[in-house]
């Protein structure tokens, strides 16, 4: 016994001894072992980079979002009355199917995996919403939970849509998912745009609690930079609503528009139709390209404005000369205008403002192919403006042929692309000079503040002098303001425009132009105020379904009297005419009781929201000295419980003063006034609820009632031109 108990203990002793020796058992390092098994990795997720306008306004972000988990296996049950597992698959399936967008029977397949501890429901358990994830909460199912994921958010419904792009959640290789940017901008910046995921690393006992003296080990996530756009929200969401709105009443093949700031080159909006909503992709078609960029066109009559600017500059543009319109020949083409007969002998100037062809034709003569050719070369068609988006058209002037050279005076033949139009047009519009397009303010790290890209406005020649342009932008504003002027019906009440209308043909697969009125690209290219242009609009429908009794620039002029009304009043230019309102200065009430002050208030006919239930005021929106108008919304911040109001009609800044104040969380989705919110009135919040609050633009609720407005005759008098 003695003999047998002592080589047992002899080879315990052993064993214990080459254990310590060489730290491995059974051909494992026990180290590593050891480590594995009481080691824990947590991943701090990295946010996708934001994507802003100009003011900082959200355009695309990540927001917080929940993923549906259904753990299955009966250990996570501590207490069997109550059950932290799914212990009745067959109901819970019939609840989930109420909620989720799976089938009930796929998803009891789902809940009937074996071994498995815990599974997850593909995209249909992803990006769940606030509201959503309550309502499942409410179910009270066993074994049902949820984790607090990201999803990529787009406030603004279709905005911008073809230029921002989209972004969604893909399955790698590897089991993990990572947000992709799939199309525009979140495509072609995705690398910058996608961050990288951080871990804390931590030792732990087998029930996860932290060991004593263990260190946290952390590895901070690196948040993807942000991309700050030369875009205007509220510029955009006019532009958006406007083309939607036309596109209802017209169904037109498609639409193209673009708003730039003639002095920088900046681009405030950009859009086209059919466009598509980013968040759920409704409306997507085929069409992946920024058509405003990726697409050339014909220009028509729009390119009548660089024909005249170069004849101008080479002191060949003479307004007041006499030639016999109607019809042009070369050799054996002819060029007709586009009423066929003409208008008899009639001066240049009375030419260009009827948008005559064959104006175009005699001014060639004078200013020589040659010439012409140099200076839309000065003008930059036909070559890339190199506007910071990918997949640039290039476009063609054509010049083999004298024939090619005449039609291409008047915009066809040859082909441009919007942004060569929106370029040349910067030239006319300030010194002279013009300035190249681009769309990326700067590129910012949010981890450093550092500021990765930072775009500054670039001259790229100076095709005319100062005088030119000037005189050009005169001659421009008569195509509005003349008795027998095509441009109208773009007049504004309060700004001055100047501009020219194009109606171009449209080549069919056979490279014939196809015929018929509505067989036409009908274009504006404008700006206004026509003393010192603030904006670049151009705006293009084609094919639109027209009545009997409407023009071809009925559809464009919607879109750019719109727009441009709205965005010069937003941009605080003064009016021709402007009517003074009688106004109140507010008081600094911080410290005063709520009731007094509330009461004051209400007898001036201000509109009074308090915030909290308190005494006393403890901060106030708008500030001390500002001037306010009867009906003006003030807000008064007191102590106490946070009780939701009314939302309805108001503006973005009042939301997010109220917003600054009660310090909530509120999102937003849409531009311009309250219609809807997530949380109804009188709800007493928390800050850490999110709150969804839905805005929609003046314009855009008019367009849901019956249209009865009718243009007068005079306005009817607008571009028929085609360029034959």
């Amino acid at each position: 016994m003695f003999v047998f108990y002592g080589g047992l203990f002899f080879l315990l002793l052993s064993r214990m001894i080459f254990i310590q020796a060489t730290g491995e058992a059974d051909g494992q390092a026990l180290a590593a072992t050891a480590e594995s098994k009481y080691e824990r990795e947590q991943v701090l997720t990295a946010s996708r980079g934001m994507i802003l306008d100009r003011n900082g306004e959200v355009i695309a972000k990540d927001t917080l979002s929940y993923k549906l988990i259904a753990v299955l296996s009966p250990k996570a049950t501590t207490n069997p009355e109550h059950p932290r597992h799914v212990n009745d698959s067959e109901k819970t399936a019939e609840v989930l199917a109420n909620y989720l967008d799976l089938p009930q029977e796929k998803i009891l397949s789902i809940l009937s995996k074996e071994k498995a501890y815990q599974v997850e429901f593909g995209k249909a358990g992803r990006d769940i919403n606030h509201e959503l994830m309550s309502k499942i909460k409410a179910e009270n199912l066993p074994g049902i939970v949820f984790e607090r994921d990201l999803k990529r958010f787009y406030p603004n419904g279709a905005f911008a849509s073809h230029l921002i792009g989209f972004a969604q959640k893909q399955e790698m290789e590897d089991g993990s998912v990572k947000t992709i940017g799939k199309m525009g901008l979140e495509y072609t910046y995705d690398k910058q745009l996608t961050g990288i995921n951080g871990k804390i690393r931590y030792s732990s006992d087998i029930w996860g609690y932290l060991l004593p003296n263990s260190k946290e080990q952390i590895e901070p996530a690196q948040d993807g930079f942000n991309i700050e756009l030369t875009i205007d929200k509220t510029i955009q969401s006019f532009l958006d609503d406007a083309m939607t709105r036309v596109e209802k009443e017209y169904t037109p093949e498609k639409m193209m528009a673009v708003i730039a700031d003639p002095k920088t080159g900046k681009i405030l909006a950009m859009s086209q139709r059919p466009t598509f909503d980013p968040e759920t992709r409704e409306g997507l078609s085929d069409n992946w390209l920024n058509e405003n960029v990726e697409q050339t066109i014909e220009p028509g009559s729009t390119m009548k404005t660089f024909t005249v600017a170069s004849a101008m500059e080479e002191g060949k543009w003479a307004p007041n000369d006499w030639y016999k319109s109607g019809s042009y020949k070369l050799l054996v083409n002819t060029v007709r205008d586009h009423n066929q007969v003409g208008w008899g002998n009639i001066t240049f100037l009375e030419g260009f403002q009827r948008s005559s062809n064959v104006a175009m034709a005699y001014l060639l003569e004078r200013l020589g192919d040659k010439t012409f050719l140099e200076y839309l070369e000065k003008f930059g068609f036909g070559h890339k403006t190199g506007i910071d988006l990918p997949g640039e058209a290039t476009g063609k002037i054509i010049s083999k042929y004298p024939f090619d050279r005449l039609v291409s005076t008047f915009g066809q033949g040859s082909t441009v692309t919007v942004m060569q139009l929106i370029q040349a047009e910067t030239a006319i519009a300030t010194d002279g000079t013009m300035k190249r397009p681009y769309v990326i303010e700067q590129i910012v790290n949010p981890n450093t503040k550092e500021i990765v890209k930072d775009s500054k406005p670039k001259e790229v020649g100076s095709p005319i002098s100062a005088e030119t342009a000037k005189k050009m932008r005169e001659l421009l504003a008569s195509t509005v303001t003349a008795e027998h002027g095509t441009a109208k019906s773009y007049a504004l009440s309060d700004y001055t425009v100047a501009g020219k209308t194009g109606t171009a043909q449209i080549p069919n697969e056979y490279g014939r132009y196809e015929y018929g009125p509505e067989n036409y690209l009908y274009s504006f290219l404008g700006m206004a105020p026509a003393e010192d242009p603030q904006l670049i609009v151009y705006v293009a429908v084609q094919k639109p379904k027209l009545p009997a009794t409407e023009l071809g620039s009925a559809p464009v002029s919607k879109v750019f009297k719109s727009v441009v009304d709205n965005s010069l009043k937003y941009l605080n230019i003064k009016p021709e005419k402007v009517v003074a309102t009688p106004s109140i200065e507010m008081e600094n009430y911080k410290g005063k009781e709520v009731g007094a002050v509330q009461s004051s208030l209400l007898a001036n006919k201000m509109q009074v929201v308090v915030i909290g239930n308190g005494k006393s005021i403890s901060a106030q929106y708008p500030e001390s000295g500002s001037s306010l108008l009867n009906g003006n919304l003030v807000l008064l911040q007191t102590d106490g419980d946070v009780t939701i109001p009314d939302f309805t009609g108001w503006s973005k800044k009042e939301l997010m003063a109220y917003a600054s104040l009660s310090k909530l969380s509120i999102e937003f989705n849409g531009s311009g006034f309250a219609t809807s919110q997530s949380v109804s009135k009188g709800t007493i919040m928390k800050t850490e609820t999110p709150l969804v609050v839905t805005l929609r633009s003046p314009e855009e609720r008019l367009s849901e009632q019956p249209i009865t407005e009718k243009e007068s005759s005079e306005e009817q008098v607008v571009d028929t031109e085609t360029s034959d």
